[in-house]
């Protein structure tokens, strides 16, 4: 009876171990980025390293600012990545609704043929794209960045999986109280997907806020880049400067760290909901 008790007490033991071990793996490196980031380029670049600097320093911010706009840049992230992602949010919504909670002839073609677009590399239509773009005189401007990815294909396919879970009762007990479809996916649908909702929405951020190649080939003037094409620009000079190139690293995951952590509920409510499902 003892050994069958102190078994539990090894496993959460171990777990707690394995758990501190990839918490270090993934934490320390940020925290290092972060900690040189106000070194000198000497510092940076030493053997063997030290951690913290002899002198704490913001030279490498104040290149950065001076050498790129990195504010009109973080602007411009800002207003692609949110407003992609609130875009995409209320039309994937929509499409997944009708895939998940309606029944309509070609209902299963339609998807199926949505789900293959989710195989074709984004380099097979990047020339098709641009060309398009060029012909509609939308190149280098917001509407030419967002309207492309007004919806995903992704976002579609989760979406729809989370409605179908959602009992159909409550639309049965909607429809006998008068309701129409638009305010089904308001007041009941939409509220209960909450966790999804946010869950997708900071993935849309996310990869949209790290995207490079697709930003890059529809803008061509600097005050139309985002931030990461920003950093491309300043890392690939002839001579790469670790310290600025670390504080601009900084200065681009920072609000999506902040993103991540203010939503980190949700991923838990969506894991959590999600279990219950199924």
């Amino acid at each position: 009876m003892k050994k069958g008790r102190r078994r539990p007490a090894f496993f959460d033991v171990a777990g707690y171990i394995i758990m501190i071990l990839i918490m270090a793996i993934v934490i320390l490196p940020l925290l290092w980025m972060l900690v040189s980031s106000f070194k000198s380029d000497a510092e940076v670049i030493q053997w063997p390293p030290h951690f913290f600097p002899e002198k704490w320093v913001t030279d490498q911010y104040e290149y950065v600012l001076k050498t790129i706009p990195v504010l009109r840049m973080l602007g411009n992230t800002v207003i692609f990545a949110g407003s992609v992602t609130v875009i995409s949010l209320f039309f994937d919504s929509l499409s997944a609704y009708a895939f998940g909670r309606m029944h309509f002839r070609g209902r299963k073609l339609l998807f199926s043929i949505m789900l293959l677009t989710m195989m074709i590399p984004f380099q097979v239509v990047m020339i098709p794209l641009y060309l398009e773009e060029f012909k509609m005189g939308i190149l280098n401007t917001y509407a030419g960045l967002i309207l492309p990815r007004a919806a995903s294909a992704y976002g579609i396919y989760m979406l729809t999986s989370f409605f179908a879970g959602i009992p159909k009762e409550l639309d049965e007990a909607a429809r006998i109280d008068g309701m129409k479809e638009r305010q089904i996916y308001a007041r009941i649908i939409m509220p209960l997907a909450k966790p999804a909702l946010v869950t997708l929405g900071i993935y849309h951020f996310m990869n949209n806020w790290n995207d490079l190649l697709y930003p890059m080939m529809l803008t061509s003037s600097v005050d139309m880049r985002t931030l990461s094409a920003g950093l491309a620009v300043l890392v690939g000079s002839n001579s790469i400067k670790f310290g600025p190139t670390l504080a601009a690293t900084v200065i681009s995951i920072a609000p999506l760290l902040v993103l991540f952590l203010s939503g980190q509920r949700f991923f838990m409510e969506g894991i959590a909901t999600q279990g219950m499902k199924e």
